[in-house]
C-alpha cells in the first residue's frame, strides 16, 4: 500500500491532477482512497490531497508518506517531516530546497515548451506513473472525461514528457478493483437518494453539503427529480416538507449552521407526521467555524433539535458504501413511520473519494405508502403502532389535512389535555417499532479482547486500521464497536461486549465525547478513557495507536 500527498496553492490545479491520477490508478486495478484538505479561499493558501492506493481495500488515509508531489515550496516545508526516509519529493527544478529525497523535473520549462504552463500537473502525473511502474495506455480516455477536447492532446504530450523524464522506483502491484466504482461520499449519498426514489430535493449551498445538490442537479432531468436551490435553509426544509406532504419523496441537506435554521421546521415534520430526510454534513462550529474542515460536533444537537419531544432517527455514515445504503434506508424508515430521519456525515467522508463495490440495487424496496382507505379517514387515528393512515392529496376522495398545532384524530386544532396526552403517546409509540429496526454497531477485532474501542460514523476507517495495527503486536488484544445507528441507541451488542472489556476507550472527532455521554445516559456504561480530536482534521489509524501506546 502506498501513500502520496499532492500539495500546492489554490489555483495550481491540484484538484484536477488528483482526480485524474486517482482514476488512472483505479483503472489499473488499485483500491484508492483520497481525502481533501483545502482552505476556505478561492486562491492562495496551502491545499493538499492525501491519496492512498494498494492491492487491498483502502478505507482511510495516512500521513506516513511514500511520496510528495509538490507544486510549490510550501508543500515541502510543511510535509517533508511526514515523508519516509526512502520516500520521494517530486517538484520543479525552480524549487531551491535541498533534500536527498527530492526528484526535480523541469515541469514549468516543459510546460512552456508545450505551449501551456497549466499542464504541469499532467507532467507530474506521468512521472508518478513511471515511478510506480504503471503504463499510461488508458490516459487518453481518462483525460477526455475531465478536459475539453481542445486540451487533451497537449496534456497527453505532457504526461509522456513526465513519464520519460524519470526512472521506475517501485514494483508494480496487482489489484482487483478495476471494475469497482470511484466516487465521493457526497455522490454516494446522492445515488442512494436516487435509488430510494427521491423526487424533490431542496437546499441552500453550504459546505460541505453542496456537492450533494450539485450531483442531483446533473441527474435531475434523467431521473425525474426536481432540484431547487432555495433562498435559505428555512425555505429549503419547508419546501421538502411540502413536497413530502404532496407525496414526493423529499430530502434536504446542509451543515450544522444551516441545520440551526431548520430546527423549527424539523418540529413541524414531527408534529404533522410528515416523512422527511435531512442530511447534515458536519464541519467544525460554532457559527461559521472552519467551513472546509471536518468534525463530529453535532451529534447531541441532532438528537434534541427542535422544541418538544417527537420520534426521530439519527444515522451516521461510516463508509462510502454505507452512505448509499443508509440513505436508501432513511427514506424507507421516514415514510414507514412518518418521521424525520437525520443522516449524519462530515466533510471528511463527503469530500473523500474511494473505490466502492458496485451497489446491489435489485433488492431495494421503496414503497411503503398507502393511497387507498375505505373507512372514515382520520389522518391522526389512534393506532396500536402509533402509525396512522397517510393519504396523499388529490390521490384520494378523502380530505387530507395536517396541522402544526396539537390536533385531534381528524387533524383539527385542540387544547384538550386528554387529547394532548393521547396524541403524544400515539406519536411516541412509534419508537417501540423503530427500536426493533435498529442496526447494531459493527464489531471488529479479536474475539478475546481486553480493550474495547468505541466510535461512530467516519471514524470507522481509522479505527479499523488501528485495530489491525494493535492486534498485529500480539500483546493486549483489541476490538471495536463502531456505530451507524445512533438514536435511538442500539444497546444489545454494546452491553454484551462491554461486559468482557477491561477498558473502554471512545474515539470521537469532538471535544466532549458526545457518543460516550449518550451511552452513559442510556446504559450507565462509562468509557474509562477518551481519544478526542477537534482541530478540523480527521484522526488516522496511526494516531490512535500512538495515543493508546502513549497512555492516551
Amino acid at each position: 500500500m502506498y501513500n502520496l500527498l499532492i500539495g500546492g496553492a489554490a489555483g495550481q490545479g491540484i484538484d484536477t491532477t488528483s482526480a485524474i491520477l486517482e482514476k488512472i490508478l483505479k483503472r489499473a486495478g488499485y483500491s484508492v482512497f483520497t481525502c481533501r484538505d483545502f482552505m476556505s479561499r478561492i486562491r492562495g493558501g496551502h491545499n493538499f490531497y492525501l491519496m492512498r492506493f494498494g492491492e487491498k481495500e483502502v478505507i482511510s488515509h495516512s500521513y506516513n508518506l511514500d511520496g510528495i508531489i509538490a507544486m510549490d515550496e510550501e508543500t515541502i516545508n510543511i510535509h517533508s517531516n511526514e515523508l519516509k526516509k526512502d520516500g520521494f519529493i517530486l517538484c520543479d527544478t525552480s524549487i531551491e530546497i535541498e533534500d536527498s529525497r527530492i526528484l526535480k523535473i523541469a515541469m514549468e520549462d516543459i510546460a512552456k515548451k508545450l505551449g501551456n504552463i497549466r499542464v504541469s500537473g499532467s507532467i507530474a502525473i506521468g512521472a508518478v506513473l513511471k515511478l510506480f511502474n504503471e503504463d499510461y495506455s488508458n490516459i487518453e480516455e481518462v483525460l477526455q472525461s475531465f478536459l475539453d477536447e481542445r486540451y487533451v492532446d497537449i496534456n497527453l504530450k505532457a504526461v509522456k514528457a513526465g513519464y520519460d523524464s524519470i526512472e521506475t522506483r517501485y514494483p508494480r502491484l496487482k489489484g482487483r478493483f478495476d471494475d469497482w466504482m470511484l466516487l465521493s461520499g457526497s455522490n454516494a449519498i446522492a445515488l442512494g437518494a436516487i435509488a430510494a426514489g427521491i423526487k424533490f430535493y431542496s437546499a441552500y449551498p453550504m459546505s460541505p453539503a453542496t456537492p450533494i445538490m450539485g450531483y442531483l442537479a446533473t441527474k435531475g432531468r434523467d431521473c425525474g427529480i426536481v432540484v431547487e436551490q432555495a433562498e435559505d435553509e428555512i425555505a429549503a426544509i419547508n419546501m421538502a416538507i411540502g413536497a413530502s406532504y404532496a407525496g414526493a419523496r423529499s430530502m434536504t441537506a446542509t451543515s450544522g449552521g444551516g441545520f440551526s435554521l431548520m430546527v423549527e421546521a424539523l418540529g413541524l415534520s414531527g408534529m404533522a407526521e410528515i416523512p422527511l430526510v435531512v442530511v447534515n454534513m458536519q464541519r467544525p462550529g460554532p457559527a461559521t467555524g472552519l467551513p472546509t474542515r471536518t468534525e463530529q460536533g453535532d451529534l447531541k444537537f441532532m438528537i434534541s433539535a427542535s422544541q418538544g419531544e417527537f420520534p426521530r432517527m439519527v444515522i451516521a455514515f461510516r463508509t462510502h458504501k454505507d452512505a448509499f445504503y443508509q440513505t436508501v434506508r432513511a427514506f424507507n424508515l421516514a415514510e414507514k413511520y412518518q418521521i424525520p430521519v437525520i443522516l449524519l456525515g462530515d466533510q471528511y467522508l463527503g469530500d473523500a473519494s474511494a473505490t466502492v463495490e458496485p451497489f446491489e440495487i435489485n433488492s431495494i424496496e421503496t414503497d411503503y405508502s398507502n393511497y387507498e382507505y375505505s373507512d372514515e379517514y382520520l389522518r391522526y387515528k389512534y393506532t396500536k403502532s402509533g402509525v396512522s393512515p397517510r393519504l396523499i392529496p388529490m390521490k384520494s376522495k378523502n380530505l387530507v389535512t395536517i396541522d402544526s398545532d396539537e390536533h385531534d384524530e381528524k387533524g383539527k386544532i385542540t387544547e384538550s389535555a386528554k387529547v394532548r396526552v393521547q396524541m403524544m403517546d400515539k406519536r411516541m409509540k412509534k419508537l417501540i417499532l423503530i427500536e426493533q429496526e435498529l442496526q447494531e454497531p459493527q464489531f471488529l477485532g479479536a474475539v478475546d479482547y481486553d480493550i474495547l474501542l468505541i466510535g461512530w460514523g467516519s471514524t470507522y476507517g481509522p479505527i479499523s486500521e488501528a485495530i489491525e495495527l494493535l492486534n498485529s503486536k500480539k500483546s493486549k488484544k483489541y476490538a471495536a464497536l463502531i456505530f451507524g445507528d445512533i438514536f435511538p441507541l442500539p444497546q444489545k451488542l454494546l452491553i454484551e461486549k462491554s461486559k468482557k472489556a477491561k477498558q473502554i476507550i471512545n474515539i470521537e472527532q469532538n471535544a466532549t465525547g458526545q457518543l460516550a455521554g449518550l451511552i452513559r445516559e442510556y446504559t450507565g456504561i462509562i468509557c474509562s478513557k477518551s481519544i478526542l480530536k477537534y482541530d478540523g482534521r480527521q484522526i488516522t489509524g496511526e494516531e490512535i495507536v500512538k495515543r493508546i501506546k502513549g497512555g492516551i
